[in-house]
């Protein structure tokens, strides 16, 4: 029995010349096999290769999406802790005043305001808040006074070892030559820094590479800068003692190591804070002979 197939017949068209080709049915029936798998293989090529597309460019919305949500997350993180500090920081302020003025309050009174007393105080009593009020303004005054004519810096500000001299150095993250406006005093993180003399504080906030930056006028147009501070426990208006805790060691702003950067500025330029710390040394090695305890 033969078998069939089928026939192709091939023309010249020059010479007119006829050519019949043989083509079997299983021939025909593979190649058309082939061209199916072959249209299947592709779809599915093409079918795949756009769902890993669109699974791609989900992925990179989801994480831009991500990214920003974590960069909002840092971003209100950040004004959390400032506005906490803030908050500490006031908190010590307003005890720190109620302790000078004697102002007292009762947050667990009696219910019955009768029991408070006579609402309406007695001569004695008015004539005694009147001096306390005078003694006070008097001492407000005579620490303006003081304050203008000049307190300079007679005291380290906190307690620690010099890592960083005042001049011409390298910089620690580029390397290049810059000048160091002040010296470096390494302490850990929250070691309290303290007033170097009686002044105003004239700012406290960020300060770019300075980071969490007080400033304190001396009077005489002499200022002392504390940089890096991890807070805050005064602010720009109030003013201070020499010894009064401003702020805390930190690692805020342009710098490599938890550290004090300490400044003295006489008309806002900045010079050697060094004979100011060694006649600090002296005064405190003096003060401890004469007190020993």
């Amino acid at each position: 029995m033969k078998q069939e197939y089928f026939v192709v017949v091939v023309a010249h068209s020059l010479h007119g010349r006829l050519r019949r080709i043989h083509i079997p049915h299983q021939a025909v029936y593979a190649i058309v096999a082939l061209a199916l798998v072959g249209s299947f293989s592709v779809f599915g090529f093409v079918a795949s290769y756009a769902r890993m597309a669109w699974k791609v460019a989900n992925y990179n919305a989801l994480k831009t999406e991500a990214d920003g949500l974590r960069s909002r997350y840092q971003k209100l993180q950040k004004q959390v802790t400032q506005t906490n500090d803030q908050l500490a920081s006031l908190q010590i302020y307003a005890r720190e005043v109620s302790i000078a003025y004697g102002i007292k309050q009762r947050l667990d009174g009696p219910a019955d305001i009768s029991a408070e007393g006579k609402l309406v105080p007695t001569f004695a009593e008015t004539l005694q808040d009147y001096n306390f009020l005078r003694s006070a303004d008097s001492i407000a005054l005579a620490s303006r006074r003081r304050i203008q004519s000049g307190s300079p810096p007679t005291l380290w500000p906190v307690s620690g070892r010099m890592m960083g001299v005042f001049g011409e150095r390298d910089d620690p993250f580029s390397g290049e030559g810059e000048f160091h406006k002040g010296v470096d005093i390494s302490a850990p993180t929250g070691t309290v820094v303290r007033a170097t003399g009686d002044g105003v504080v004239t700012f406290s906030d960020w300060s770019n590479g300075y980071g969490r930056l007080i400033i304190i006028d001396h009077g005489a147009g002499i200022e002392t800068y504390y940089a890096h501070l991890s807070r805050f426990f005064a602010f720009a208006g109030q003013g201070v003692r020499r010894g009064e805790a401003v702020g805390a060691v930190g690692s805020t702003g342009r710098v490599t190591a938890p550290h004090l950067h300490y400044e003295v500025r006489i008309g806002g330029a900045p010079v050697n804070p060094y004979r100011y710390l060694a006649k600090a040394a002296v005064y405190q090695q003096a003060s401890n002979r004469d007190f020993p305890f």
